[in-house]
């Protein structure tokens, strides 16, 4: 039963892309949803982005200078270890999961609202691509907008490990910039930007799936909107193995 219901969603899931991921009938309409959109899921994704990034990276740094007071480990391992850790993993990976719950949850709600209360339905009598002018804004704008939130993570997040540095003493700023340049791949960079933008378009689209084919009430679209974020963290956990194994 769970076997035959998964293949009956990748089924719904894949025809309802086909319909997604077609020529917009108004560039004009679709260019101003993009914009919106932009706004909606990046910009005022910002300070959650920020706020949790330079946590992380201090408690990331503190956590290293614990587990390495060793005499015989350079001070300067703490610095790489904390960037390696942010740039590899962290700000692509685990901030992308942090996105799941916030934007997929808000794209799951909207949509399932207009479905629940027939606004798809109108659409679909006027002739209008329904799927198209919905969804695609919003996939394509959150695909767009992910790897800046990804960089500005990975910039935000050292900087926690600069204050950790700068207002303790419990590392020398001095040995904490010379780990942060230590043996700097930049690959790691295009790395991280490549898995985001995967995993923006399993949000994305998996939370407006869901959202689209929601039946029923306001208590359906709660369902759906919890089973979009859980669902898209599975496939974002998945994906990063395979594509860990990959790109590495």
């Amino acid at each position: 039963m769970i076997i035959t219901d998964a293949i009956e969603k990748t089924g719904s899931y894949a025809m309802l892309m086909y319909r997604v991921i077609t020529k917009p009938d108004r560039w004009k309409i679709f260019f101003k949803q993009y914009r919106e959109e932009l706004k909606k899921q990046g910009i005022d994704s910002l300070a959650i982005d920020a706020i949790i990034s330079i946590f992380i990276g201090a408690v990331i740094t503190i956590q290293m200078i614990k587990n390495m007071e060793n005499p015989l480990l350079p001070n300067n391992l703490i610095g790489l270890a904390t960037r390696e850790i942010l740039l590899l993993e962290f700000s692509s990976a685990i901030l992308c999961l942090i996105l799941a719950g916030k934007v997929g949850s808000n794209i799951a709600s909207e949509i399932g609202t207009m479905r629940i209360t027939e606004q798809i339905d109108a659409l679909d009598i006027m002739g209008v691509n329904s799927a198209n002018y919905l969804i695609l804004p919003k996939i394509v704008a959150f695909v767009t907008i992910t790897p800046f939130l990804v960089l500005s993570s990975m910039f935000v997040g050292i900087i926690g490990g600069y204050c950790v540095a700068i207002f303790t003493d419990m590392i020398t700023l001095t040995a904490f910039e010379a780990g942060i340049q230590y043996a700097f791949n930049p690959y790691f960079i295009t790395y991280s930007i490549i898995k985001s933008i995967i995993f923006a378009f399993i949000i994305s689209s998996v939370a407006s799936f869901y959202g689209y084919t929601v039946k029923g009430g306001a208590l359906e679209v709660g369902k759906a909107s919890t089973d979009a974020v859980v669902n898209s963290s599975v496939l974002i956990l998945l994906f990063d193995i395979m594509l860990t194994k990959l790109l590495l």
